[in-house]
């Protein structure tokens, strides 16, 4: 029996230990070390043993160990596994570009980042171990010289002319940016340069002193803030070819002139230069092989055997072929598919001329040395088998320990065993990333993994190592002709940052234009008080300036808010006094159930179950919303809180807007309620007469446990022998008839309702004692990334899309958007493809037939659903993992992240193919869009616009039509404003409010040019200055501020100096400051008194001469003496800190 002493680490060990101690492996090293043995083969490897053999190699020799896979997934499995087992340092992946040549597509910038970050780690000799699979190998990479030459080595102290860095970046393929975003971006602020390297997890920030490398620093891309410091770094070229906007004419030159013409147009305004990968081989470029990266003393592990290797080549070739023949059309230089792919003779040639080991994936031979290792089979979520297996481990003295994919995975499961096997003492069960299990009773070792244990597919999980980057401009960002909306004067058209004489002092101002002509200029002190205008996709009208208009529609929206608040908390109330039932807490059951959830919870889903268990576990009612976009595991929310209902005896009805929903939720509840006794039933009219009669029996006598429908749920003769929880799936989707229904129903018993539309967080803390609320806003933890693709609409990528989709058993979504031609396009599709069965389906058709093709594709009777973009929310189908949308130049952002968030959510790779015309027709917005859907990184302002968009409609859902057309009037962001004092009001509570004291002053306060030159920047900094509310919060504004843009300049440290006086003063209800000539007048609030305690503390704190005037509104005024002009402001700040 293990001691209780040991730790994980220690079973890891102690489990490499063993392996290494095998005769097998013991058998193996020393074939390996004797001479001219080059090639070994090896058999008996399951689940992870391969890679605890790698691992183990690395401590028997020098040699730099080469794995080889057939697979790409099997390399990012083989890496994984190795990267648990020995970490980051001693392992290396090496991808492929993941996009077939001939294509005018750029790799991800993870995978730019993978393979540069390889190819380093090999040149400085930093990696024992280099995975790759067959076809990154037969691709080709920079020539190792050129790769050399083109990096670069910086160091704390080292001399170097910033301006020369800045011309060596562009040379790398760099942009220069505002602010460094994503991979590839530079930045240059005075003595900050900025810059985002392939091969890095985030930015990196050097700032020089002269010519001098002071410090350099990770910063986090989101934040902009420091996260660490570095003494040195070693920047990478932005990608594997050295061909830049600025050097591609002369590689142009290099071609016919129909082949220049043509890529000439095909990059006109496109900087990414996508393809250049493949383009290299015509414009003459130098490439070089991985090979070339490797010394010479090396092994080569192969874990497959090589007729499979040849097979994979010759397919990756032919595939290769069929790319090439679309584009020869238009491109007579097209490279032969064997001068990009022909690195794979060289590898079968290298494979020969040095040390080997081949694992055969099956069988056993003479031969080969046997390693006894199998998978162990699947226990199927029988714990009573599992504590039989760990039984038997421990009386043979199996050295084991159970690996899972989360931590809660394994103190679910170490509760569950403890309690079948109490007298075992610990079980080893930790987190561990591990593709699969293995046992080895002969060498008396073995692993079970968690997924082998329910009986769940695997599913990788990504740690992102070389980020895409991330939105980093919020939707709040002005830009000049943005629509604004200032609390005071309504709406208006943002016109820029304007430079004015206010007290004989320059200051900036945002410039306001409204209608008729009317302007406006907003002083900094006043920024917080303008907002971006959000609301609807039209323009807004614009307000009247010194009109009536915009205090009635004010007044108006205020009066609907508060109506709405009082009723809701009244609700709110109301339900609070009336009795209800009160579950128990969580059972041995209900720990399997979690334990047999194979995916990592997210955060956001943790809290929403806990919170649901906690007001189940109380005797009044609960009414709580969640919110958040399919697939983000809101249905599981409502598994586990209908289990605990079901275990306390009582029965569940799920209520969604549609039969396909009803269909989904069945399949859901039923796999994941399998093992349990739960009778699970659907009432929809799917179901004929006879079986809902049935099931309506049933639901009466307690014989169903949990059911799930449409409205027919609340049909008059459905009756419930003990309702306990009520389940309401998209609500703002049923008819008043049916709310009516629903309010009574949920009146005494538990009710979540859930909507697939994302809301604002900050809706939700307005809404706090209002509605109960949770937010599912983070996606489930490193999803396997969309590939997603930019194509001409050509007859070979939709058939050759929709082929490589059915031939691996899924199905494929066709989104057309228009009625008018739907019809035209199933002829078209039916023409390149008539062996596939197409479904049509569009929201002008009769409801019933609608739902009857749905629900057909549904269960797999229609291979292809072309529709047009209904698809867009609600349909969570596993089995589709590939979407082509035709004209995706016509959809906006939110739509196509919407749409493509239709597939990719099973343990399948996903498709998104994005139909458009010739792409040197696309306006530039359009080309933007697509980018950044392409890059699969949710990047830039325009998609934090487009998530803006989608959490505003979600609103709208939550709120109703009527006070989604007072969001529309006023902006969503001064209605959440408006809606928060209502409630607070009615609750009693004050809203805190930004300081509103005015302070007059002749010194200078402001964001020079020389500072920050971008008026974007300087107004979210103002913005963020005006609007903050305690002295800490400037603190932390100011640090944000040298951080990122270096040492402040004295009218900057002035201006939060002034900030400081205007919180201080604001909390001592000083209306008005003013400084000037070394004399401050200080008016407080009408209404003020002061005693003469009050007066004597003023005294103590001001040792300059003062002046009291105590009337109406009382006034101090001090005169500051000799006191330096650039010292007024913190002396200001320090009395009145002191009082």
């Amino acid at each position: 029996m293990e001691s209780k002493k040991e730790t994980y680490s220690d079973y890891k060990a102690l489990i490499k230990r063993r392996f290494s101690e095998t005769a097998s492996f013991r058998k193996l090293v020393e074939r390996l070390s004797q001479e001219n043995d080059g090639r070994i083969t090896i058999s008996g490897l399951a689940g992870s043993s391969a890679a605890l053999l790698v691992a183990n190699l690395i401590d028997e020799t020098s040699r730099l160990i080469l794995a080889v896979t057939n697979e790409v997934e099997e390399a990012n499995n083989l890496f994984d596994d190795l990267n648990f087992l020995l970490g980051e340092k001693d392992v290396v992946l090496f991808p492929p570009r993941m996009i077939p040549p001939y294509e005018f597509r750029t790799p991800t910038a993870e995978i730019i980042g993978q393979r540069l970050y390889a190819l380093s780690r090999l040149v400085k000799g930093e990696t024992k171990i280099l995975v790759a699979s067959l076809e990154a190998l037969m691709e080709p990479t920079v020539a190792r010289k050129d790769f050399e030459r083109g990096s670069l080595m910086l160091k704390v102290d080292q001399e170097m002319e910033i301006d020369r860095l800045a011309e060596k970046l562009i040379e790398m393929g760099f942009q220069r940016v505002p602010l460094v975003e994503e991979v590839g971006d530079f930045a240059l602020r005075g003595g900050l340069i900025d810059f985002f390297s392939p091969g890095f997890e985030g930015p990196i920030r050097l700032e020089f002193y002269g010519d001098i490398i002071e410090t350099i620093r990770e910063f986090d891309v989101a934040s902009q803030r420091t996260t660490g410091k570095l003494e040195e770094v070693t920047l990478l070229p932005k990608r594997e070819v050295p061909i830049t906007f600025k050097t591609l004419e002369s590689y142009l030159s290099r071609l016919n002139e129909k082949d220049g013409d043509f890529i000439r147009a095909r990059y006109l305004n496109d900087p990414e230069l996508p393809g250049l990968e493949w383009l290299a081989i015509p414009f003459g470029l130098e490439y070089g092989s991985l090979m070339d990266y490797l010394n010479k003393d090396r092994i080569i592990v192969i874990a497959n055997d090589v007729a499979s290797l040849e097979a994979t080549a010759d397919e990756i070739k032919k595939t290769g072929e069929r790319h090439r023949e679309r584009i020869r059309e238009r491109l007579d230089g097209a490279p032969p598919v064997e001068n990009y792919y022909g690195n794979a003779i060289r590898f079968f040639s290298y494979r020969d001329q040095v040390p080997g080991i081949k694992i055969l994936p099956f069988g056993n031979r003479d031969s080969a040395i046997d390693f006894h290792c199998r998978e162990h089979p699947a226990i199927g979520s029988r714990l009573d088998l599992l504590a039989d297996t760990i039984e038997n481990f421990r009386k043979e003295q199996v050295k084991f320990f159970i690996a899972t994919d989360n931590a809660g995975q394994a103190s679910r499961l170490g509760e569950l065993l403890s309690e079948k096997i109490p007298q075992a003492g610990p079980i080893p069960i930790e987190v561990a990333l591990l593709k699969g299990g293995f046992v080895s009773r002969e060498n008396r070792l073995a692993i079970l993994t968690d997924h082998q244990i329910f009986g769940k597919y695997y599913r990788r999980t990504r740690r992102k190592k070389f980020r895409e980057g991330v939105a980093l401009q919020s939707y709040t960002s002005l830009v000049n002709g943005d629509f604004v909306v200032h609390e005071d004067f309504g709406i208006a058209r943002y016109a820029g940052l304007k430079t004015i004489q206010i007290d004989g002092k320059e200051r900036d101002c945002l410039h306001l234009i409204y209608a008729e002509g009317g302007k406006l200029y907003v002083p900094i002190e006043e920024f917080n008080r303008v907002g971006k205008y959000a609301g609807k996709d039209a323009a807004p009208k614009l307000s009247v300036l010194g009109g009536t208009g915009w205090d009635k529609i004010k007044a108006r929206t205020k009066k609907a808010i508060a109506d709405m608040a009082a009723d809701l908390i009244k609700i709110y109330a109301e339900r609070k006094t009336r009795p209800g039932f009160g579950f128990g807490p969580d059972t041995t059951w209900m720990k399997q159930l979690e334990a047999s959830f194979i995916y990592d919870e997210t955060p956001d889903q943790l809290k929403a179950i806990e919170v649901i268990k906690t007001d189940m576990q109380k005797v009044t009612p609960m009414d709580r919303l969640i919110c958040g976009d399919v697939g983000y595991g809101k249905t599981e929310v409502a598994v586990r809180a209908a289990f605990k209902a079901v275990e306390a005896g009582k029965q569940v009805a799920v209520l969604v807007p549609t039969t396909i929903l009803a269909q989904q939720h069945l399949n859901t509840f039923s796999q994941r309620l399998a093992d349990f006794p739960v009778r699970v039933e659907m009432l929809s009219r799917f179901r004929n007469r006879k079986e809902q009669l049935e099931i309506v029996r049933k639901l009466g006598e307690g014989k169903v446990d949990v059911v799930i429908g449409t409205h027919r749920l609340l049909s008059k003769d459905v009756k419930f022998a003990d309702l306990g929880l009520l389940v309401i799936d998209e609500e703002q989707r049923f008819g008043v008839k049916h709310k009516e229904s629903l309010r009574k129903l949920r009146a005494t018993v538990d009710t979540i309702a859930m909507t697939a539309t994302p809301i604002p967080r900050t809706l939700q803390m307005s809404l706090m004692g209002a509605r109960d609320m949770s937010l599912i806003n983070t996606s489930p933890k490193d999803r396997l990334p969309i590939i997603t693709e930019i194509s001409e609409f050509e007859p070979e990528v939709i058939s050759e899309a929709i082929l490589r989709e059915i031939d691996r058993g899924g199905q494929v979504f066709f989104v057309h958007n228009r009625v008018q031609t739907i019809e035209s396009m199933y002829r078209y599709l039916k023409k390149i493809v008539p062996q596939v069965e197409i479904a049509v389906a569009h929201g002008q058709m009769h409801e019933r037939s609608l739902e009857g093709i749905m629900l057909a594709f549904l269960s797999g009777r229609f291979q292809v659903l072309l529709s047009t973009s209904i698809i867009e929310s609600g349909l969570d189908i596993p089995s589709v993992n590939t979407i082509i949308i035709n004209r995706a130049d016509r959809f906006g952002l939110a739509q196509l992240y919407q749409l493509r968030g239709r597939v990719g959510r099973s343990s399948v790779r996903a498709y998104a193919y994005l139909l458009t015309p010739p792409y040197r027709l696309l306006s530039e917005d359009a080309r933007k869009r697509l980018r950044a859907i392409e890059a699969h990184a949710d990047l830039g302002s325009g998609f934090a616009l487009a998530m803006k968009d989608l959490e505003i409609r979600g609103a709208g859902n939550i709120l109703g039509a009527e006070q989604s057309g007072f969001i529309e009037e006023v902006g969503f962001d001064l209605y959440t404003k408006l809606l928060e004092q209502a409630v607070a009001e009615l609750k009693g509570e004050t809203v805190v409010s930004a300081p509103d004291t005015r302070l007059e002053s002749d010194i200078d306060m402001s964001i020079p040019d020389f500072y920050i030159n971008i008026n974007q920047q300087k107004v979210e900094i103002y913005q963020k200055i005006a609007g903050a509310r305690t002295l800490q919060e400037i603190e932390n504004i100011r640090d944000d501020v040298e951080d990122r843009y270096g040492h402040l300049p004295e009218e900057t440290a002035n201006l939060f100096e002034a900030a400081a006086v205007r919180i201080s003063a604001w909390a001592q209800e000083i209306e008005k400051v003013r400084l000037r000539g070394g004399r401050v007048e200080l008016q407080f609030k009408g209404g003020r008194k002061f005693d003469r305690k009050g007066i004597e503390g003023w005294r103590r704190a001001v040792e300059f001469p003062m002046e009291f005037s105590l009337g109406g509104n009382p006034t101090i005024k001090i005169e500051l003496g000799q006191t330096p002009k650039r010292q007024h402001l913190a002396y200001l700040r320090a009395v009145l800190n002191r009082i």
